[in-house]
């Protein structure tokens, strides 16, 4: 007679637990997922719509470097499911990838709706259960795990359980934060979720931001303390978005919460030097107004003009003070937009309370996974791919727990 197949639940629909719940179900594990959302992987579907981001193509040192202080406890996750293993794993429900001209990857669809139509049929073929509108309210001493439900409170557990529930942003797909009462209470240690890759208030002047609310500034360098970024933001009417605003997140963040505002300088046009924008000015007639030395002699966008107007009394004529001030715009930031509007979160479950396999310490048997965790990461493929790379890692740490073998990983080496 044979022996029960293994039981794992999964509590999380989202990128982390789909591909937990397929590698499990693979191995001969009988798993089931439950969701507080009525459908799955929300938040993926909206990222998608502007063409989802994989991953990034970026040798090994420097994507690491992207992980900040958390790079050195990622590292093995990311190597034993690398970019090259994720584009290999899409590649397997039918979506080629390419890489874009920043080196970002995304699925030839450009869209996450035809791979999730696949991967959920996959799924289901291998037996995984779904139950939606679950949302997670307690542990029990056990380590059975307590939900409400449509038809009230149930209870579920498992040999093995996987929390792959997301972090706190973008809350109306999904990932709210109500797990971080839970797992206190049961002697987990969290660092406080914060917003990551999120805008910057600054307070223009109505004017500045009537007028150029939702333009492009092109071709920048953007500077916090040590920290730069190349690219492009984008004018808001409360302050900045955009690639490069994202990528300065943590640094604006931690200098605004440690003293209340943080300061920001942009490059206008990191292409030219100081010495060569000064004389670039110093060669216009002396009857062109300023607004026609900017734009014609340096090529400036109007909301380029409007933005060295609004970080000054008045640009200076002077070709050697008009030229640092084009090269350092600064700009005082007064706050960061709120964790219900980032793109994703800061904080989560210390590294201290995991072990290598992404299980609790002190709950044997509950592993955890994607941006729970206690790391952050840019935008570029950056957040996708350390979801997938520790969803791995606790599945196959969740595997040796239940003695079951999941299948290898295709092209595991960067």
């Amino acid at each position: 007679m044979n022996a029960a197949r293994p039981r794992v639940l999964i509590v999380g629909a989202g990128p982390a637990g789909l591909h937990a719940a397929g590698r499990l179900a693979a191995g001969g594990a009988e798993v089931t997922v439950y969701d507080r959302m009525p459908s799955p992987a929300r938040k993926l579907l909206l990222a998608g719509r502007g063409g989802l981001n994989l991953t990034h193509s970026e040798p090994r040192p420097s994507f690491l470097a992207r992980y900040g202080e958390a790079a050195g406890w990622l590292a093995p996750a990311l190597d034993g499911f690398s970019p090259t293993a994720l584009r290999a794993f899409v590649a397997g429900l039918g979506e080629e990838t390419f890489v874009g001209s920043s080196g970002r990857v995304f699925p030839r669809s450009f869209k996450a709706s035809p791979l999730l139509r696949v991967w959920l049929a996959q799924l289901r073929d291998r037996g995984v259960a779904f139950h939606f509108r679950r949302q997670l309210t307690g542990i029990a001493p056990d380590g059975t795990l307590i939900f409400e439900g449509p038809e009230g409170t149930e209870a579920a557990g498992g040999d093995v359980v996987l929390l792959a529930l997301g972090g706190a942003s973008w809350p109306r797909m999904g990932s709210d934060g109500g797990w971080v009462p839970v797992l206190e209470r049961n002697g987990i240690d969290i660092r406080p979720l914060a917003p990551a890759n999120m805008g910057v208030e600054i307070g223009w002047s109505d004017d500045f931001a009537a007028r150029f609310a939702g333009s492009p500034l092109k071709r920048i360098v953007a500077r916090c303390g040590s920290r730069s970024a190349a690219g492009e933001a984008v004018i808001t009417a409360e302050g900045l978005e955009g690639g490069v605003v994202y990528a300065l997140s943590a640094a604006l963040r931690d200098e605004a919460t440690a003293h209340g505002t943080a300061q920001l300088t942009i490059d206008l046009k990191p292409d030219l030097t100081e010495a060569a924008l000064a004389a670039r000015i110093a060669s216009a007639r002396p009857k062109d107004s300023l607004s026609s030395v900017l734009k014609k002699k340096l090529g400036l966008a109007p909301q380029a003009v409007g933005l060295l107007r609004e970080a000054s009394l008045g640009p200076p004529r002077d070709p050697v003070a008009l030229a640092a001030l084009i090269k350092g715009v600064p700009l005082t930031i007064r706050g960061v937009r709120p964790l219900d509007r980032a793109i994703s979160s800061a904080g989560g479950i210390r590294r201290d309370q995991v072990t290598a396999e992404f299980e609790l310490a002190a709950l044997p048997g509950l592993f955890v996974a994607g941006e729970m965790l206690d790391w952050e990461a840019p935008t570029g493929g950056y957040l996708l791919q350390a979801t997938f790379a520790t969803a791995e890692a606790a599945a196959q740490g969740m595997a040796r727990r239940i003695g079951i073998t999941l299948p290898p990983v295709a092209a595991e080496r960067w």
